[in-house]
C-alpha cells in the first residue's frame, strides 16, 4: 500500500497540488469557461431532441466530411458542445466537467480552448485526408464516413488530457491515455477512433511547440544572466574618497 501511495504521489502529486490550489484561491470561479461548456452541452441536448429544435442544432454544430470546408470550419467550435446522437448525453457531461475543469483550473481557460479546439479541428481535418486516402490503407477512411455526424467533446478531451499529463509529468498516465486510443482503432476501426489519434498527433505538436518556446526562455534567461551588463556594477569612488568600498574619511 505505502509503495503504491508512493507511486500514485509522484504521478499525480503535481496535478493534484495544482488543482487543490486553485480552487482553494477561487473555489467555483477557477472553472467558469467549464462550468459554461457544461450548461451548454445539456442545453443542446435539450434542443436537439425536440421536434423543433434537431435541424437548428445541425446547422448550428454539426460537422460532415461531405460539407464544404468552410462550413466545417466555421462549426467546428460549437460541435465540441454537440453531443453525438449514438452516445449518452452524460458521457460527454462528465468528460468536459473532469477534463476542462481540470485544464482550466491548471492552464488556464484560454490555453484549454486553444489545445481543445487544436484537438478538434485536427479530427475534422484528419478526416477529409482519411476518406481521400480510401479505405485500404491504415489511415485511411470508407467513403461513407463521409455522411457520419462528427460532433462531441471527445478529441478535445484527448487532447487536453494528453497534453495536461506532459506539462505535470504524468507520464504513465499519458501513456496509458495513448496506449488505449491506439487499442480502440485496433479493435473498432472507425472514424471516430482515427480522429482521437489525430488529436493525440495535434497535442504532440502543441507539447513540443511548449518545450521550445520553455528551451528558448531559459536559454535566453540563462543568456542574460552571463552578461556583463546584466551584473552589478561597483559604485565608483568619489574623489573625496567616501565612495563604496574606500576607507573612511578622517
Amino acid at each position: 500500500m505505502r509503495t503504491l501511495a508512493r507511486l500514485a504521489r509522484a504521478e499525480w502529486g503535481p496535478l493534484w497540488a495544482a488543482v487543490r490550489d486553485g480552487l482553494a484561491e477561487r473555489g467555483w470561479r477557477a472553472a467558469p469557461m467549464t462550468l459554461t461548456a457544461v450548461c451548454l452541452t445539456a442545453l443542446f441536448q435539450f434542443v436537439q431532441n425536440q421536434s423543433w429544435g434537431f435541424q437548428f442544432i445541425q446547422n448550428l454544430g454539426s460537422v460532415r466530411s461531405e460539407e464544404p470546408l468552410w462550413l466545417a470550419l466555421l462549426r467546428t467550435p460549437l460541435s465540441l458542445f454537440v453531443p453525438a446522437l449514438d452516445l449518452p448525453v452524460w458521457g460527454a457531461l462528465a468528460q468536459i466537467l473532469l477534463v476542462f475543469g481540470l485544464a482550466e483550473i491548471c492552464l488556464g481557460w484560454w490555453r484549454t480552448l486553444v489545445i481543445g479546439y487544436a484537438a478538434t479541428l485536427a479530427g475534422t481535418l484528419y478526416a477529409r485526408v482519411g476518406i481521400a486516402l480510401g479505405p485500404d490503407g491504415f489511415l485511411g477512411l470508407p467513403a461513407s464516413d463521409a455522411q457520419i455526424v462528427d460532433t462531441g467533446p471527445s478529441a478535445a478531451v484527448v487532447g487536453l488530457a494528453v497534453f495536461l499529463a506532459w506539462h505535470y509529468r504524468a507520464y504513465v498516465t499519458g501513456a496509458a491515455v495513448v496506449a488505449a486510443m491506439i487499442g480502440e482503432v485496433i479493435l473498432k476501426n472507425n472514424l471516430a477512433g482515427k480522429e482521437h489519434l489525430a488529436a493525440i498527433l495535434a497535442a504532440f505538436s502543441l507539447i513540443a511547440l511548449s518545450a521550445a518556446r520553455q528551451h528558448q526562455a531559459a536559454g535566453g534567461a540563462l543568456a542574460c544572466g552571463r552578461c556583463p551588463r546584466a551584473r552589478a556594477r561597483p559604485r565608483p569612488r568619489r574623489r573625496d574618497g567616501t565612495g563604496r568600498g574606500s576607507p573612511s574619511a578622517r
